[in-house]
Parts: C-alpha cells; sequence; structure tokens
C-alpha cells in the first residue's frame, strides 16, 4: 500500500461540524425583543430594569445554571412518606440542584416580592426576569410562580395578609418546613384539583368543619394534583354548610406541629420532572377561612387568574429556549457547502419562529405591565381579557414552536444530551395547567359577556393603530362581527379567542415592535399569506435581520 494514502485515514475520531455548547451568553441583553418590550412598557425606567435584569441574564445564559438545571430534571424528586421509626413525615427529597436554582430565583426577588416593592414597574421586570431565569429549568417556576400568585388573594383578609405577605415577598430561599414565623422566606402552593373534577372547582367533595376558634376549621379531603407539596402554606378549597369556600392550610402549625397532611404519591409526569406534583389528602387538617364562607370559588379565583401568567411566562421560557438552541445550531452547523442558517429554507423556517416568539415576547410584556397600572380601568379590563386571551393562543402556540426547533437541530435534537427533548416534554404543559384551552376560550367570553368594558378595552386597543395596516383593519371588522353573533358562540370558542389573541399580538406589535416583524406578522397570521407551517413566510425577503434580533450573543 501506498504509504501516503496509508496515512490519510479515510475517517477521523476527533468531532467536527459538531456545534459547541450554547453557554456564557446573557439571556436578557441578548435578548432584542424583550429589550425593546421593556424599553415600551417601562419608559424612563427601563434603563433601571434592564440594568438589574443583567446579572440574572448573565448567570442564566452559564454553564453552571445548564449543568443545574439538567441534573434537576435527571435526579426527580423522591417521597419520603415515614421516617426510619414508622413515622409518617411526608417529605421531598430533591436534588441540590434543585435548591440552586430556587435560592436564586427567589434572590432575584422572582416570587411575592413584586407585591411590595416601591417600583412602578415592579411586575412587569419580574416578569421580565422569569421568563429570562426560567429556560435552563421549567419545574421550579412552579413553586415561585405560585409564591407570587398567592399575595393577591391573602389581600381579602387584612390580618391573614399580615401574616404571610412579608415572609412570601422575601428574597431568601428558606427550604424546610419549620414554624413559618420563624423561617426567613416562604412559599405558597394551590391545593384545588380533586378526583372527580379538574377545572370545575364548585364539584369539590373536601369538607370543612368549623372549630370552636373563630375562622378556623378541620378540613377532609382528597386532592388529586398539587405541586409542589413542601412549599409552607396552600390556598384551597372545601365544603362549608354555606357552600364552597377558600382556606389558608400552612404545612407547620404554629405551636411548631405538623398539619395533618398525608402526600399519598408523586405523579409520574411527561415532563416538567424536576417538580414534585402529588396527590395529597387532608385528614383533620388545620385551615383557615379566606374571604366569605360559601365565596370560596371567588377567594381563590385571583390567584388562579395570576398563576394563568405564570404557564404564560413558563411557555415563553421553553419557546424561547428552543429558538435560542436553533438559531445557535443552524449558524454553527454546515451542510451542502454552506451554514445551515445561510440556507434560504432554513432562513425562513429561522424567520418565522422567529416572529411568533417576537409577538409571544411583546404581548406578554404588554400583559405584565398591567399589573404596574391597578387603579387604571381600562388596564385592568385589558387584563381581565388578554390573560385568557394570551393564556389560550400562546400556551397553544408552543409545542409547535418548539417541535419546529428540534427539527432545525435535526437528529442531535432528538438526543436527550441536546436539552431539546426535555423542551418538548415541558411544551404542552402551559396550555393545561390553570384551566385548558377550552376552559380559558370559555372564559373570555364569560367576560365579553358579563363585563362590557373587557371587549371595550381590547377594542380601544386593536382600534388604537386603525388604518396603520389595512390587512388589520379588515380583520378587526370582520371578528368584530363574529364576536357580537351569539349564536353557537360557545362551538365558536376556540375560533373567536385564536383570533382576537392575534389581533391583539399584531397591535402590540406595530406599536412597540420592530416594523418589518409587524409586517411579516400581519402578513401571515392576519392577512393569510401563510400555510401553517413554520418556514412558510411569503416572497423571497432578506431575513437575516429579523433572525439576528434572536441570535444569543455570547458578548451580550
Amino acid at each position: 500500500m501506498d504509504k501516503n494514502l496509508a496515512k490519510q485515514s479515510p475517517w477521523q475520531r476527533t468531532p467536527f461540524n459538531q456545534t459547541p455548547a450554547l453557554v456564557d451568553y446573557n439571556t436578557v441583553s441578548s435578548d432584542k425583543a424583550l429589550l425593546d418590550a421593556i424599553q415600551a412598557n417601562a419608559g424612563e425606567h427601563s434603563q433601571q430594569v434592564t440594568e438589574s435584569l443583567v446579572p440574572l441574564g448573565e448567570l442564566a445564559g452559564s454553564e453552571e445554571a445548564r449543568q443545574h438545571g439538567a441534573r434537576a430534571n435527571n435526579n426527580e424528586p423522591v417521597l419520603k412518606t415515614v421516617d426510619r421509626h414508622g413515622y409518617r413525615v411526608d417529605e421531598v427529597e430533591f436534588d441540590p440542584s434543585w435548591h440552586w436554582t430556587m435560592s436564586k430565583a427567589v434572590g432575584f426577588g422572582l416570587g411575592g416580592t413584586a407585591w411590595t416593592e416601591k417600583s412602578p414597574v415592579a411586575h412587569l421586570r419580574r416578569a421580565a426576569g422569569m421568563y429570562a431565569w426560567g429556560q435552563n429549568d421549567q419545574g421550579h417556576m412552579c413553586p415561585v410562580g405560585m409564591t407570587y400568585a398567592a399575595v393577591p388573594s391573602l389581600y381579602l383578609d387584612s390580618a391573614i395578609a399580615q401574616e404571610w405577605v412579608g415572609g412570601l415577598a422575601s428574597t431568601e430561599y428558606d427550604p424546610g418546613l419549620r414554624i413559618p414565623s420563624e423561617k426567613k422566606g416562604i412559599l405558597a402552593g394551590m391545593a384545588m384539583t380533586e378526583k372527580q373534577g379538574g377545572s370545575d372547582l364548585r364539584n369539590s367533595s373536601s369538607i370543612a368543619r368549623p372549630t370552636s376558634e373563630p375562622g378556623m376549621y378541620l378540613i377532609d379531603g382528597h386532592k388529586w394534583f398539587t405541586s409542589a407539596p413542601m412549599n409552607d402554606v396552600f390556598l384551597t378549597l372545601a365544603q362549608t354548610p354555606e357552600g364552597i369556600s377558600c382556606f389558608v392550610v400552612p404545612r407547620v402549625l404554629p405551636d411548631g406541629n405538623r398539619n395533618p397532611i398525608e402526600i399519598v404519591r408523586l405523579k409520574n409526569k411527561m415532563g416538567n420532572r424536576s417538580n414534585a406534583s402529588s396527590e395529597l389528602e387532608f385528614r383533620n387538617t388545620h385551615g383557615r377561612l379566606l374571604g366569605e364562607p360559601g365565596r370560596g370559588v371567588k377567594a381563590i379565583i385571583e390567584m388562579v387568574n395570576v398563576s394563568r401568567l405564570e404557564t404564560i411566562l413558563q411557555s415563553l421560557s421553553v419557546m424561547r429556549k428552543s429558538l435560542s438552541e436553533a438559531i445557535w445550531h443552524t449558524t454553527h452547523r454546515s451542510a451542502f457547502g454552506a451554514k445551515l442558517s445561510e440556507k434560504p429554507a432554513m432562513q425562513n423556517v429561522l424567520a418565522d419562529l422567529a416572529i411568533e416568539m417576537e409577538a409571544a415576547v411583546f404581548s406578554t410584556m404588554r400583559l405584565a405591565s398591567t399589573f404596574d397600572r391597578s387603579g387604571d380601568s381600562h388596564e385592568e379590563a385589558l387584563r381581565r381579557i388578554a390573560m385568557p386571551l394570551l393564556k389560550f393562543w400562546i400556551t397553544k402556540r408552543t409545542p409547535y414552536m418548539v417541535a419546529e426547533s428540534l427539527e432545525c437541530l435535526g437528529g442531535n435534537g432528538f438526543i436527550e444530551e441536546s436539552g431539546m427533548p426535555q423542551l418538548f416534554r415541558e411544551s404542552p404543559l402551559g396550555s393545561i395547567w390553570e384551566g385548558s384551552g377550552n376552559v380559558n376560550a370559555l372564559d373570555t367570553l364569560r367576560a365579553i359577556d358579563r363585563e362590557p368594558s373587557c371587549l371595550e378595552a381590547w377594542q380601544v386597543e386593536v382600534e388604537s393603530v386603525a388604518g396603520h395596516d389595512e390587512r388589520l383593519d379588515n380583520f378587526v371588522r370582520l371578528l368584530s362581527k363574529e364576536v357580537s353573533d351569539a349564536e353557537d358562540r360557545e362551538f365558536r370558542a376556540r375560533r373567536l379567542v385564536a383570533g382576537m389573541a392575534t389581533a391583539l399580538q399584531a397591535t402590540i406589535l406595530i406599536k412597540q415592535g420592530d416594523q418589518k416583524i409587524a409586517d411579516l406578522f400581519c402578513a401571515t397570521r392576519i392577512d393569510n399569506d401563510w400555510r401553517g407551517a413554520f418556514g412558510t413566510l411569503p416572497g423571497s425577503p432578506k431575513l437575516d435581520d429579523v433572525i439576528q434580533r434572536s441570535m444569543p450573543l455570547l458578548d451580550a
């Protein structure tokens, strides 16, 4: 054999044309859509918000955060029902990486801190931070988000609020079951869903019996799906003689004894595996009445509504992380003589995904900003209708976007080590928790029928850009007729809500976003010059600038 040929091996062990891991970038400062959305909604406070989030973004994009997120999901929580002597303890043991992610989230003020901050843009900042921080692990977003969402309901009773809100607003993570008043920080959760009915809260079979102490009850019942059972306090529903009532249920009582709450099992979930979701049994469990007896759904519904923002943010984190990985991979991977990202077909896909992402980011930050404008009747009405609209639409779009992003990585995206399968398993969750698609679609119709100001707020928003884009004008005109037609409206609920959400996103993009992206959004999602699948943008425009806005930059 020719010695020269022998030296030329037909293959080599050293990998080449493989994409480096996406680490050591800033999930805040390299996200142009997020920065623009903060600028649009925070105004003169935008620089303050951005600067406060840069350290969060730097850590979120680090190799350290990526490893902790992977470990928390690979090493799932373990239920420990009894100790070695046989006594009930009902504790869940978490991997240290779970506690790392939780401590950072709480430390960055992503729990209940926004409710007590003096900043006029505290809720916007918190939403932006939650979205940027949650991109490595979505499981811990659940207990952090429930802690945030519990605060408005607790304010129904000033004495209860004074007892709990300070701990929920803390920036110190203090795990473990101890007397809440002696802890540096506490976490909240919800225990509502029962075997016989998921979203049908009035169908609760749990029973609450009054004690001799005013406002205190003993509760018996089974809760079918309760996430984060190691949180310090839960809002729950149970039947009283007056009807369904809401109760504040601590895990540890003021005397140091554990409240009788038994964890039956942990759910074996498709995704969200770092987070413990459980079945609970209440047996003579102490609970304190929150709000009026018989008005429990009204008392807890505010927590449910705010939790819907959390499901949107969870979906947003999944969308953004999957898009970042898709753009990063195609920018570093070559095929057929060029980088994948330079191929026209791939540019169409990436740009289409980026457009979807920007619409979701801008509309979610606009929704979050309404919490900073309490007392403004328009903003409160807009929040009431935009919450179920965007909960329905953004969470529904997430699985499609993640699947397309995963495909951009080819076979590499199907491998667990890429992180894309974890994102794909997470992707349907937002559309299930805190009310499925039908529940949110019907809730939108309920707002339209019972609260005229809500529909008016939507109309004021979409009509504020009238004359800017003829396609949107025509779309809104036809959609308004469909909404006003009450015949078979429940049957058409999803159609109406999808249209209203899309029109709202187009409006917000036109008012706040990049105009090229707003134009492409209107051409496709509004004017239907689109084929449904990602990568079917019309014409052959230059899309480098659209894609570049979503590029995760290492030096950002």
